[in-house]
């Protein structure tokens, strides 16, 4: 079964490709403690529907290049406005 996840999309620049940003919850085995995992994936957008902040469902499908294993499944919701990524600052 193909792996199918949800993200904001935070680029849309280039032509038929999107990026979205997975953002996971996850425990440490051992500690118990919580945190947070961020991970990017270009996504195939075959009609360039998604813009910036939209938050979508991708799935996963064959290769179509180097870097896109993802295909844009559905826009779940439109975003309102502008939306900017918090940087974690180390």
């Amino acid at each position: 079964m193909a792996k199918t996840l949800t993200g904001i999309v935070t680029s849309s620049k280039a032509d038929k490709t999107i990026t979205v940003t997975v953002t996971e919850r996850e425990t440490h085995p051992i500690y118990k403690k919580q945190y947070t995992i961020t991970r990017k994936y270009t996504a195939h957008d075959e009609k360039n529907e998604a813009n910036e902040g939209d938050k979508v469902q991708i799935s996963e499908v064959r290769p179509i290049s180097k870097t896109k294993t993802f295909a844009l499944v559905n826009i779940e919701e439109r975003a309102r406005g502008s939306i900017e990524l918090k940087e974690n600052e180390a």
